[in-house]
Protein backbone atom coordinates (compact mmCIF):
# COMPACT_ATOMS: atom_id res chain seq x y z
CA UNK A 1 0.00 0.00 0.00
CA UNK A 2 2.97 2.33 0.61
CA UNK A 3 4.62 1.58 -2.73
CA UNK A 4 4.69 4.69 -4.92
CA UNK A 5 3.20 4.23 -8.34
CA UNK A 6 4.01 6.25 -11.43
CA UNK A 7 0.69 7.44 -12.82
CA UNK A 8 -0.24 6.89 -16.45
CA UNK A 9 -0.28 9.95 -18.66
CA UNK A 10 -3.93 9.38 -19.33
CA UNK A 11 -4.70 9.55 -15.62
CA UNK A 12 -2.90 12.85 -15.13
CA UNK A 13 -5.06 15.87 -15.73
CA UNK A 14 -3.68 17.82 -18.66
CA UNK A 15 -2.81 21.39 -17.82
CA UNK A 16 -2.67 24.10 -20.42
CA UNK A 17 0.81 25.48 -19.72
CA UNK A 18 0.98 27.44 -22.96
CA UNK A 19 -0.84 30.44 -21.49
CA UNK A 20 0.96 30.42 -18.14
CA UNK A 21 4.00 32.66 -17.76
CA UNK A 22 6.49 32.36 -14.97
CA UNK A 23 7.10 35.45 -12.90
CA UNK A 24 10.48 37.04 -13.61
CA UNK A 25 13.05 36.77 -10.84
CA UNK A 26 13.41 39.81 -8.68
CA UNK A 27 17.06 40.80 -8.57
CA UNK A 28 18.39 44.02 -7.18
CA UNK A 29 20.59 45.58 -9.86
CA UNK A 30 23.27 47.97 -8.76
CA UNK A 31 24.60 50.51 -11.22
CA UNK A 32 27.93 49.49 -12.72
CA UNK A 33 30.47 52.27 -12.66
CA UNK A 34 32.10 53.39 -15.88
CA UNK A 35 35.85 53.81 -16.32
CA UNK A 36 35.37 57.57 -16.18
CA UNK A 37 33.58 57.35 -12.83
CA UNK A 38 36.26 55.04 -11.47
CA UNK A 39 39.02 57.42 -12.60
CA UNK A 40 37.36 60.34 -10.80
CA UNK A 41 36.81 58.27 -7.65
CA UNK A 42 40.41 57.03 -7.67
CA UNK A 43 41.77 60.53 -7.27
CA UNK A 44 39.16 61.56 -4.67
CA UNK A 45 39.55 58.85 -2.08
CA UNK A 46 42.74 58.42 -0.11
CA UNK A 47 41.88 54.76 0.48
CA UNK A 48 42.90 54.01 -3.11
CA UNK A 49 46.22 55.80 -2.71
CA UNK A 50 47.66 53.32 -0.21
CA UNK A 51 47.67 49.54 -0.20
CA UNK A 52 47.25 47.85 3.18
CA UNK A 53 48.05 51.19 4.78
CA UNK A 54 51.74 50.65 3.98
CA UNK A 55 52.37 50.84 0.23
CA UNK A 56 52.05 54.32 -1.25
CA UNK A 57 50.26 54.21 -4.62
CA UNK A 58 50.21 57.98 -5.26
CA UNK A 59 53.00 57.80 -7.84
CA UNK A 60 51.24 54.97 -9.67
CA UNK A 61 47.88 56.76 -9.74
CA UNK A 62 49.54 59.85 -11.25
CA UNK A 63 50.83 57.97 -14.29
CA UNK A 64 47.88 55.66 -15.02
CA UNK A 65 46.94 55.71 -18.69
CA UNK A 66 43.50 57.08 -19.54
CA UNK A 67 40.86 54.77 -20.94
CA UNK A 68 41.02 56.04 -24.54
CA UNK A 69 44.71 55.08 -24.72
CA UNK A 70 43.96 51.52 -23.59
CA UNK A 71 41.18 50.77 -26.05
CA UNK A 72 42.16 48.61 -29.02
CA UNK A 73 40.23 47.61 -32.09
CA UNK A 74 39.20 43.98 -32.31
CA UNK A 75 41.33 42.16 -34.86
CA UNK A 76 40.39 38.70 -36.04
CA UNK A 77 43.22 36.20 -36.27
CA UNK A 78 43.67 33.77 -39.10
CA UNK A 79 45.63 30.75 -37.91
CA UNK A 80 47.47 30.19 -41.20
CA UNK A 81 48.49 33.83 -41.52
CA UNK A 82 49.57 34.06 -37.87
CA UNK A 83 51.58 30.83 -38.06
CA UNK A 84 53.33 31.96 -41.24
CA UNK A 85 54.15 35.37 -39.76
CA UNK A 86 55.58 33.97 -36.52
CA UNK A 87 57.55 31.21 -38.24
CA UNK A 88 59.07 33.65 -40.75
CA UNK A 89 60.13 35.97 -37.89
CA UNK A 90 61.73 33.04 -36.07
CA UNK A 91 63.58 31.91 -39.20
CA UNK A 92 64.86 35.43 -39.88
CA UNK A 93 66.07 35.75 -36.26
CA UNK A 94 67.74 32.36 -36.52
CA UNK A 95 69.45 33.35 -39.78
CA UNK A 96 70.62 36.62 -38.21
CA UNK A 97 72.01 34.69 -35.24
CA UNK A 98 73.86 32.33 -37.58
CA UNK A 99 75.44 35.27 -39.46
CA UNK A 100 76.58 36.88 -36.19
CA UNK A 101 78.16 33.60 -35.05
CA UNK A 102 80.04 33.27 -38.35
CA UNK A 103 81.45 36.78 -38.02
Amino acid sequence: ADIPVIPDLEDVQEEDLAMQVAAPPSVQVNRVLTYHDLDKDLMKYAAFQTLDGEVDLKLLTKVLAPEHELREDDVSWDWDHLFTEVSSELVSEWDLGQLERED
